[in-house]
């Protein structure tokens, strides 16, 4: 598996010191099947996922794409997040391939087929067959039997609120088709 560089997780690790990241709170959708309402966080998208903890090569690759910026900004953004865990199952080196400078271009459309512009929360997800996404393709959706899927990747943990959006945390890296 793939790290990020020390100067990344320094600055990482520095603004949680801050306090720029707000605590991770996990919101599973009631049971009745009806959409709870949404609590406005303080974090951003990329504070939130900072603080969660698992999505250390995410921020990474965010900061090796230049899109922190973006993703900290108004949105809103609904970001369907692979784990550190879903990175590490990609083939071995295409984590340190896709970081490198001169593959900034293709890092850039992978990561921004995971963002799909404005706030869908799951009760909406849920609904959908599909969405287009910031790079301009599209990802099938799929639910069924409590289950929701983005392409082949399963929605581990739905509607982590942001500020700025709600991320969805998903078990694989979606590849651009």
């Amino acid at each position: 598996m793939n790290h990020p560089t020390a100067s990344t997780l320094r600055s990482l690790t520095i603004a949680l010191a801050l306090g720029l990241a707000a605590p991770l709170a996990f919101a599973s959708p009631p049971s009745s099947g009806t959409a709870a309402p949404a609590k406005r966080a303080s974090a951003d998208i990329v504070d939130t996922a900072i603080a969660a903890g698992q999505f250390k090569t995410l921020a990474a690759a965010l900061t090796a794409a230049d899109l922190v910026d973006t993703l900290k900004g108004p949105g809103p953004f609904t970001v369907f997040a692979p784990t550190d865990a879903a990175f590490a199952a990609l083939p071995p080196g295409t984590v340190a391939n896709l970081l490198k400078p001169e593959n900034k271009e293709q890092l850039v459309a992978l990561l921004t087929y995971h963002v799909v512009p404005g706030q869908v929360p799951a009760a909406e997800v849920v609904t959908m067959d599909s969405a287009t996404t910031v790079n301009g393709a599209s990802v099938d959706i799929d639910a069924q039997d409590g289950k929701v899927t983005v392409d082949e990747a399963n929605v581990v943990t739905p509607d982590v609120m942001a500020s700025n959006g709600v991320i969805h945390v998903i078990d694989q890296v979606l590849i651009p088709r």
